[in-house]
């Protein structure tokens, strides 16, 4: 168990008891799987360990640093075959005995959910293992396993070829040691020496030389056309033109890299390089030494690396959205170091854009969200908090959409910030957002405010008034005369479109400011913020002239619609706006009592 809360004495003396080792340095597919495991599958944190006698290595991590690495589950499974068996699935390590670790007295903290699969060398040695973390309960279906096990067959390739590369620079540095440097050297990296003379045309190759395609020492001609007839056929003459080059003195060395056919018939990359040392008065080249190297291996692992590159960058531009690596330099000078395919989605612009100016990302943002964008990387860099904001950009084919960028930042040793994360299209989530919001807050019928969001903004309008002395409020309660015999002789229906048709010149005659809606029934309310009593009289009485001046049309009838108003100011004494609606009530009441349609100002 390798604990990694050095902060705490107990729980490093736990940590260095259990075998406790630095993490080691991580690859950058190590890093790219980690990255992408954590933000496919959604988890707190995705790592990748490495087994060995002394304790787990942490080779890559990505998300929440764990506070305790839990046990490596496959160390004992010797030749796990079933792929099946190579993932494992914990959904709660609180019931799991193999995850319950103490030393000395303290607990190391778990995460509840673990999920892992082996990293396997292609000799069947367990590596370590590509591991899942999350705080909460969960488990993975089995689409999701078999790719947590594709994501573990990447790891272990760059887990693999990083061993073969530390175990060549260890034998390299045993070499140093030895006095036959040079030629050791040269045979533990496959290269030999050759010596042509220029003039004669024969060319003499060292015993390593002829060991890199197979040869013993006495077994190859020093002919110069001998060593022609063994380049591969597709990259003889650009050989003899780049050889030629360099005797003719238009380059300062020979370089080239080409195939060259070995004694079993099979082909070699090779690395040669070589320069004229000897000219004659006129610059003619006479001699010319160089060596040679078996490349073979490197071609081949970066033929290796590319197809291991290309798959990560395929599954990156699987995942929903933009996946990105952002810079900010010390002076606040941004750079996106990687854009995967999905900006092209979200910004319409290419990735090679994105990488050559971060300005065409700020291009596309709405002009009303540039500074909050600006402003909330810099908090991010200066807290290294993580970054979260939601904007607006404005697209040339797809119009005005909603945005959110989800990045963690880390400070580097240059001083510069560097986020990786992620933007995903959050417009039709807030397209649903609004249409919840105006469900829970307009009346359907006639979209003014219901009773509930009129009742809330009132209450609002009720606080401000208490806070400030000098701010009034002006309320009206307004009824529909005969609303009853209008639905009765007309029907539902047309009564509905009376009140859609009066909740419109309602509307019309409120300000920005003031606050309208339907309470219920044929019944309406209006909060006239700044407002006293007189000039809620006044609006009441335009409201009652805009009714009479536009009847509702019934077919080839016009039937004017006549309305009843009680008025009120809204007091700080006021235990809540139900209070002054109470007073308006009665003063409707009365007006009703009166003949209808008139305008009445409560009076005790």
């Amino acid at each position: 168990m390798l604990t990694t809360d050095s902060d705490d004495d107990a729980v490093a003396s736990a940590g260095s008891a259990a075998g406790e080792v630095s993490p080691l340095l991580a690859s950058p597919e190590c890093e790219a799987v980690t990255r992408l495991a954590r933000a496919h599958f959604g988890v707190v944190t995705a790592l990748v360990t490495l087994s060995a006698p002394e304790g787990q290595r942490l080779q890559a991590v990505d998300g929440v640093f764990p506070h305790a690495i839990p046990p490596d589950l496959f160390a004992k499974r010797i030749n796990v075959e079933k792929e099946s068996e190579k993932v494992v699935v914990v959904p709660d390590t609180h019931d799991d005995s193999r995850f319950f670790v103490e030393d000395r007295g303290v607990t190391a903290k778990l995460p509840r959910f673990f999920a892992a699969c082996a990293l396997t060398a292609s000799d069947g040695r367990h590596l370590g293992a590509l591991c899942l973390l999350d705080d909460a309960f969960r488990t993975l279906d089995e689409g999701q396993r078999a790719f947590l096990h594709e994501l573990a067959t990447i790891a272990a390739q760059s887990v693999a070829r990083g061993q073969v590369e530390a175990e060549l620079r260890g034998r390299a540095a045993e070499l140093q040691a030895e006095k036959d440097l040079i030629t050791l050297a040269l045979i533990g990296s496959g290269t030999g020496v050759w010596d042509r003379d220029v003039t004669t045309g024969e060319i003499r190759y060292s015993p390593e030389w002829k060991a890199i395609l197979g040869y013993e020492s006495h077994e190859i001609s020093n002919r110069i056309e001998d060593a022609y007839l063994r380049l591969h056929p597709d990259e003889r003459e650009y050989v003899k033109e780049t050889m030629q080059a360099h005797f003719e003195n238009r380059t300062d060395r020979y370089e080239i890299e080409h195939r060259i056919r070995c004694k079993d018939g099979t082909y070699k990359w090779i690395c040669s390089r070589g320069k004229v040392v000897s000219r004659n008065g006129d610059g003619r080249a006479l001699r010319m030494v160089g060596t040679t190297t078996d490349i073979t291996g490197l071609r081949d692992m970066a033929t290796q690396l590319q197809e291991t590159i290309s798959l990560i960058t395929n599954l990156t531009n699987e995942v929903p959205g933009l996946v990105f690596q952002y810079r900010q330099t010390a002076d606040g000078r941004g750079v996106f170091a990687y854009a995967s395919d999905g900006v092209r989605q979200i910004y319409e612009v290419t990735p090679e854009q994105v990488v050559r100016s971060a300005d065409v990302v700020e291009a596309r943002i709405d002009p009303r969200d540039v500074t909050g964008y600006r402003q909330s990387l810099l908090e991010s860099a200066a807290n290294l908090t993580p970054w979260r904001f939601e904007y607006r950009v404005r697209l040339p084919q797809q119009g005005i959409r909603w945005r959110q960028s989800d990045a963690r930042p880390q400070r580097m040793a240059d001083g510069s910030t560097l986020w990786h994360g992620f933007v995903t299209d959050t417009t039709e989530r807030k397209r649903i957002e609004a249409e919840l919001h105006e469900l829970a807050t307009v009346d359907h019928l006639t979209q003014l405010a219901n009773r509930r969001h009129f009742m809330t903004q009132g209450e609002a309008e009720l606080v401000r008034i208490r806070r400030a002395e000098s701010r009034i409020a002006a309320v009206l309660m307004l009824d529909l005369d005969n609303f009853k015999a209008l639905n009765d002789r007309w029907g539902h229906a047309l009564g509905d479109r009376a009140l859609r048709h009066f909740a419109g010149l309602l509307r019309s005659e409120a300000r920005a400011g003031d606050i309208v809606g339907r309470i219920g029934g044929e019944e309406f309310a209006a909060v006239l913020p700044d407002s006293g009593t007189e000039e809620a009289i006044a609006f009441g009485l335009r409201v009652q002239r805009r009714a009479a001046e536009t009847p509702l049309v019934l077919g080839e009838q016009h039937v004017a619609l006549t309305v009843s108003i009680g008025v009120d100011r809204m007091y700080a004494t006021d235990v809540g706006v139900d209070q002054a609606l109470t007073r308006c009530d009665k003063a409707l009441y009365l007006a009703k009592e009166r003949g209808r349609n008139r305008v009445e100002l409560y009076r005790e």
